[in-house]
Order: C-alpha cells, then sequence, then structure tokens
C-alpha cells in the first residue's frame, strides 16, 4: 500500500521525488536561519529555527519510510 502512495505520480515524477526535494529545502532553509542568526540577522527569529529543524527531521522520516517500503 505504501509503495503506492510513494510512487504516485505529481507533474510528471514520483511523490517520493517531491518529498526529497522538499525535505532537501527544508534542511537548507534551517541552515539558512541559523546561519543568519549567528552573524546577527535576526529578521526571522531562531525559535523558527527549531521549528524548522523539527518539521525537517518529520519529513525526512516520512521520505525515508517511503524509500524504505518500496524496497521491505
Amino acid at each position: 500500500m505504501f509503495v503506492k502512495i510513494a510512487y504516485y505520480i505529481i507533474l510528471g515524477k514520483p511523490l517520493i521525488v517531491w518529498m526529497g526535494i522538499i525535505t532537501l529545502l527544508s534542511f537548507l532553509f534551517t541552515a539558512y536561519i541559523g546561519m543568519a542568526n549567528l552573524k546577527g540577522n535576526n529578521k526571522i527569529p531562531f525559535k523558527w529555527h527549531k521549528r524548522l529543524a523539527k518539521i525537517s527531521v518529520a519529513l525526512a522520516l516520512i521520505h525515508g519510510f517511503l524509500a524504505a517500503s518500496a524496497y521491505f
């Protein structure tokens, strides 16, 4: 059942590909917030760095579970 979800086609690509792209962008944006706050640019509060990190880990776990479901 999860294999069907993982390989559901959206705009010509499987869902698992889109999840990977969104997860990567989420991790990169999390790193950007941390680096910007470290350099003194506080346009985005540090509390969002922590929130986005939790979201990024959750997305990575879902992405990994969908990828693993195709092979187990």
